[in-house]
């Protein structure tokens, strides 16, 4: 169902995309928008047990996109390394492809809003305040992801 990576020598193996799932900061949401047309957003996310879940409004053109059609595709760059005395940049990068949807439980909701906040927050008690000041108001969407490919980019 999935393409196999083209550039198959420079593929990079599951464990090295996880960690660069696991440690990046940012990457961009990709859905079926209005009309047809892809809708992109860039996102903050935590991944966990082969999973990635992202904050969001309750409304608005992302979730009604995804209320539409839950299949999705999420995108990660490394921040690269300059090729020294040259233009080009070494990194890697990771696409993934699964089903998204709204977290419904309320207790997976904060349990994965916690682990946003430690991932992004300074401290714990600032965690604490922003889920009590804004918790209600905030989903969280889980993306179970179906297929993952890495690439790491080292050519001139």
């Amino acid at each position: 169902m999935f393409r196999e990576m083209r550039r198959f020598k420079q593929k990079m193996e599951d464990e090295e995309c996880i960690a660069l799932l696991q440690n990046g900061k940012r990457g961009i949401l990709a859905v079926l928008g209005e009309e047809g047309y892809p809708y992109t957003v860039p996102l903050n996310f935590v991944y966990e047990d082969g999973k990635l879940y992202f904050h969001s409004a309750k409304e608005g053109h992302k979730i009604d996109a995804i209320r539409k059609c839950d299949k999705a595709s999420f995108c990660i760059l490394s921040e690269g390394v300059p090729e020294p005395d040259d233009w080009w940049y070494h990194f890697d990068s990771v696409v993934v492809f699964g089903r998204v949807k709204p977290v419904e439980d309320r207790n997976l909701v904060r349990e994965k809003l916690e682990a946003l906040g430690r991932k992004y927050m300074p401290a714990e008690d600032t965690i604490k305040e922003e889920i009590e000041k804004y918790g209600d108001r905030t989903a969280v969407l889980e993306l179970v992801i179906e297929h993952m490919s890495g690439k790491r980019v080292r050519e001139k």
